[in-house]
């Protein structure tokens, strides 16, 4: 569902993003070239949807409120993304038998990443909320891959045990959707939130 509220992003408000990922970090500056960073204190595991689409924009719309209360004058970016296997949402792995057993679970499947977005306004907490699917579909990696890829790159931080862009042919077999979305930030939808034009 969508929430349309009319938000100006050209009344000299300061940008920022409620999240501590480098990653969308690096992504909103393709957008945005002056904002802040402020991460939020929302426990992400208390919050409750009835759908992997709600819950992501659940998630996204709390983290950016919970900032928004505390920074005056901004418009508060919100994002959250999740990895979705059938039904199933998968979070952030606990451990590395975590992210193993949740690899193993998504090699030879076609998973959903789904990035909630919410933009807030400080002052009226005035809001627009949306939300991006992208489809990967992964090879049946073997067992010594996976570990592999847990022992050389960062898994437990992120969604679904993996980044897309540390991925390499022996995971992936095809991406349809917006890639940036599978990185954690899909710039193309936030820009026509922002009521910017594409290029």
């Amino acid at each position: 569902m969508t929430v349309y509220v009319i938000i100006n992003p050209m009344n000299k408000k300061l940008f920022i993003l409620a999240s501590a990922s480098p990653r969308r970090k690096e992504l909103l500056k393709k957008i945005i070239k002056n904002f802040k960073v402020a991460v939020s204190s929302v426990d992400e595991t208390k919050i409750k949807a009835k759908t992997p689409e709600g819950f992501a924009i659940k998630a996204a719309l709390t983290k950016a409120k919970d900032v928004a209360r505390k920074h005056k004058h901004s418009l508060v970016i919100g994002a959250d993304t999740i990895v979705v296997l059938g039904k199933k949402i998968l979070g952030k792995p606990k451990n590395k038998q975590a992210a193993f057993k949740m690899l193993k679970s998504l090699c030879g499947k076609t998973q959903k990443v789904i990035t909630g977005i919410a933009i807030v306004d400080s002052d009226t907490l005035a809001k627009i909320t949306d939300y991006e699917v992208t489809k990967v579909s992964m090879k049946k990696a073997s067992d010594k891959d996976i570990r592999n890829y847990i022992d050389t790159h960062k898994p437990l931080d992120k969604a679904g045990s993996y980044g897309i862009q540390e991925m390499d042919e022996v995971f992936i077999d095809k991406i349809v959707g917006d890639y940036d979305n599978v990185v954690g930030l899909p710039v193309k939808l936030l820009k026509k939130l922002l009521g910017k034009k594409s290029r």
